[in-house]
């Protein structure tokens, strides 16, 4: 009987392949889990914000703001400035009906340093506020990087 011989050229290309398949296949796998953790950060960011501006207007928690400021933020709200703040914010009053915060979050390189612009408008009885909100994600939680809070001229 004649043995078959296999040819050392159709055994190394088989193996090409399959290396090529296994490459793909972790191609594609990065891509998804790159793809669906952007997409979670974007809903995190966007709730964050909500959070924020609820636990800021209504709640009026300073430990929540005061612990969400990033370095620069802080260094811009010393404690008596975000004394001043609350105070602005106390002048007006409970806030008639639910905060309408807008905004999207943008990521610096495609997949990574998720930050982004919020603006909610706050109703009051006699008048309105706008409160504006910057966001990123620099490490491992989101922190506020800019606030403004504008109440307008009261409605005659």
């Amino acid at each position: 009987m004649k043995k078959l011989k296999m040819n050392p050229r159709s055994k190394s290309s088989g193996q090409v392949i399959v290396i090529l398949i296994i490459v793909v296949a972790l191609l594609v796998g990065a891509w998804w889990w790159l793809s669906s953790n952007k997409q979670e950060m974007a809903t995190e960011g966007k709730q964050f914000a909500r959070d924020a501006a609820q636990r800021i207007v209504v709640q009026r928690d300073m430990n929540f703001f005061n612990s969400h400021l990033s370095p620069q933020a802080r260094m811009n709200f010393p404690q008596s400035a975000q004394q001043d703040f609350f105070a602005e914010i106390a002048k007006l009053g409970a806030p008639s009906g639910a905060i309408d915060v807008k905004g999207e979050i943008e990521f610096n390189s495609q997949f990574f340093e998720p930050h982004g612009s919020f603006q909610a408008r706050i109703n009051y009885p006699a008048r309105y506020a706008d409160l504006n909100l910057i966001v990123s994600h620099p490490v491992g939680r989101w922190q506020i990087d800019q606030i403004t809070f504008l109440p307008q001229q009261e409605l005659h």
